[in-house]
């Protein structure tokens, strides 16, 4: 049976011994004194007080129940209560909806393995039963995989904007004759989150997601976490390790974000990611023209692709009702590139099918998206993956995004022109221009807490040079690059290289002497791309894989 890759993308209760050592470290890393915004309007407490508040989360005692009757016995749940503002916790109080798998080996344990799958807004309280699937039963035996769900998002009191599918639908071509729209759009949608949850939104941040986990942390009665973050999670990893560097264990960031970056310059990110790729395909399919028939020059497949692009702008392609624009080619290549053999079959079905020939629909999914709908609980608005990305993509750092419409304009104007094949989709209008401004600054990450980052050379959502940013602001961190990788994440994929590195560290905490430098198989390459189906992880309420998403 396939090994599924882990992805772009608790049952005795145990009292908090260490809570007064997280009262005040909690304290010390909750903001100072609010920023004057239409956000909040409360005051910060001194540190001696916000520190007895915070006994009332960090001495709760979970009630662990089993998930789901459908679910194995050993995977259970449980809610705890977090301060909305940890300004002023003794103000209203949220949910965390966690969960757990314990170790079978108690007497092997080491201690807690927290998760993330990424996002942000990405549920993770199912990721202990992919991990359990996927981890090395050395790893298991050494810690109880703990999840949960980030505030806002899934069953931790979810956020809402009352969004619609097409209000969701953000990554949008830069057009003249339809940027006013696009502006229009992008206002009514932080209008929308304003109305329907403006008093929530500013404390739905990475940074409180991080006091969260050190909630969680004292809760769980441990005095360190470890930790295995994917994508999204790896910037909220890298948060913790700033905010709490003395409750860091082991720390693995796989598919890493670069802090300075959080979140404008992440997206743009994409198209500048595209264009090396792109031109790798192009040498990829030209080198196998007999096959393909695309052109027998990187040149020439180029002219072919950019040919289809404008018959496709004049006449969309019809796959089965679904009509694939030239601005579709360009959106979905634009991941499928980083995997030349899947662009490639790809595109071939594609050219198939604007020919009014038959084509493989399974080949086409970098073009008709995933077609089976997200499952969500009964009582999770159906936006809420959306509205929580908005809240933490403007709210980590209204600064990043500039005000002016006019900006975003000449930007994915310019950006076009220097990324054809997604420059403007990246650069163009979002809802943070018209954003409330964040309640605290952007953290900057800059620390020696050990950790393990781990990156594939060709990734569509974090590119190399992101985690390579990442390693940098961790001054004692170590890098995992797999050279030739495709995809998005990277542990576990079989890759005898890169698993037993991360592997070791998980059982040791010890941090190799120096980088590493792997190579990736056929195998673990084909494992990313069969990765692509989108099919869905154990238990999991969200596409294994999210193209607008990190």
């Amino acid at each position: 049976m396939r090994r599924r890759r882990l992805v772009p993308l608790l049952a005795v209760s145990l009292v908090a011994t260490l809570a007064p050592a997280l009262a005040t470290s909690t304290a010390a890393a909750a903001p100072a004194a609010a920023v004057p915004s239409v956000a909040s309007s409360s005051v910060a407490l001194p540190p001696a007080a916000q520190g007895a508040a915070l006994d009332r989360y960090t001495k709760q005692k979970p009630k662990w129940k089993r998930c789901e009757s459908t679910a194995p016995a050993a995977f259970q749940c449980a809610t705890i209560k977090v301060p909305l503002d940890y300004r002023a916790p003794g103000g209203k109080r949220i949910d965390l909806a966690i969960s757990r798998i314990r170790t079978a080996e108690p007497g092997k344990r080491h201690g807690v393995l927290l998760s993330n799958p990424g996002g942000p807004g990405g549920s993770g309280t199912y990721m202990p039963l992919a991990l359990r699937e996927e981890l090395p039963k050395s790893v298991l035996r050494k810690y109880d995989l703990i999840g949960f769900d980030p505030r806002g998002v899934g069953e931790s009191s979810p956020v809402t904007c009352g969004l619609t599918p097409d209000e969701e639908e953000w990554l949008r071509p830069y057009k003249k004759e339809t940027f006013a729209k696009d502006v229009a759009w992008a206002r009514k949608v932080a209008n929308k989150c304003r109305a329907k949850a403006g008093a929530t939104l500013p404390h739905i941040t990475t940074r409180n997601t991080a006091r969260d986990l050190d909630v969680l942390r004292a809760v769980l009665g441990e005095r360190k976490i470890s930790y295995l973050g994917y994508s999204y999670g790896t910037y909220l990893g890298a948060v913790y390790t700033q905010l709490f560097p003395g409750r860091a264990d082991r720390f693995v960031l796989d598919s890493a974000v670069d802090p300075a970056r959080a979140w404008r310059g992440m997206v743009q990110w994409w198209a500048w990611g595209a264009e090396p790729a792109f031109d790798r395909w192009t040498a990829w399919a030209a080198a196998r023209s007999e096959t393909y028939g695309l052109g027998d020059t990187p040149k020439k497949v180029d002219r072919t692709f950019w040919e289809l692009v404008a018959r496709a702008d004049k006449k969309p392609i019809d796959l089965d009702g679904l009509l694939v624009s030239g601005d579709d080619i360009r959106s979905g290549m634009r991941g499928a590139v980083f995997s030349p053999l899947t662009a490639t079959e790809a595109f071939v079905e594609l050219k198939k099918a604007a020919d009014g020939q038959p084509a493989a629909a399974l080949k086409l999914t970098a073009f008709t998206g995933n077609t089976g709908a997200a499952r969500k609980a009964a009582d999770v608005p159906q936006d809420n993956m959306t509205a929580s990305f908005w809240a933490v993509v403007c709210g980590d750092n209204s600064a990043a995004w500039p005000r002016n419409p006019e900006r975003y304009r000449q930007d994915a104007i310019a950006d076009k022109g220097r990324y054809p094949l997604f420059g403007d989709f990246a650069s163009s209008i979002k809802p943070c221009a018209f954003w409330n401004r964040s309640v605290e600054p952007a953290t900057k990450v800059n620390n020696k807490v050990g950790s393990l980052i781990v990156q594939n050379e060709w990734d569509s959502q974090t590119p190399l040079p992101s985690a390579q940013a990442l390693h940098q602001d961790l001054k004692r961190s170590r890098m995992v690059t797999v050279l030739g990788g495709e995809g998005h994440g990277v542990y576990p994929s079989g890759n005898a290289c890169t698993d037993g590195t991360v592997t070791g560290y998980l059982l040791t905490g010890r941090l190799p002497a120096k980088d590493v430098t792997c190579r990736a198989t056929a195998a673990s390459n084909a494992d990313a791309r069969q990765n692509r189906k989108q099919d869905e992880l154990p238990g999991s309420p969200l596409p294994e894989r999210a193209p607008d998403r990190f």
